[in-house]
């Protein structure tokens, strides 16, 4: 069991920053993908970054050049850089964790961290 805690979200206006963490309950070198997805109201959660074990890192098309995924592995912490951002950016963003375990597959969530943009 993998528990996450995320943190960093707020309210912010257009054009501006915000770093969410996500601290991990143990070694993020022991699973395979760690993620931030996000979920508008009325909306599917939906992908917005991912970081490999191996350091490969993937985002979602509308958050490209904008938000930055990285991790600190001594700490056990994922964050998420946001740049740039946009009312549509407003979202309940959560931290999510991939194990393939023995051709098992296991996805652990954080609680959540509500990101407001205001315009």
């Amino acid at each position: 069991q993998v528990q996450l805690v995320e943190s960093g979200g707020g309210l912010v206006q257009a054009g501006g920053s915000l770093r969410l963490s996500c601290a991990a309950s143990e070694s993020i070198f022991r699973i395979n993908v760690m993620g931030w997805y996000r979920q508008a109201p009325g909306k599917q959660r939906e992908l917005v970054a991912t970081i490999g074990r191996g350091g490969s890192t993937d985002y979602a098309d509308s958050v490209k050049a904008r938000f930055t995924i990285s991790r600190d592995g001594n700490k056990n912490m994922v964050y998420l850089q946001m740049n740039s951002l946009k009312p549509e950016d407003t979202a309940v963003y959560y931290c999510n964790a991939f194990k393939l375990v023995a051709a098992s597959r296991y996805n652990y969530w954080g609680q959540g961290t509500q990101v407001t943009v205001s315009s």
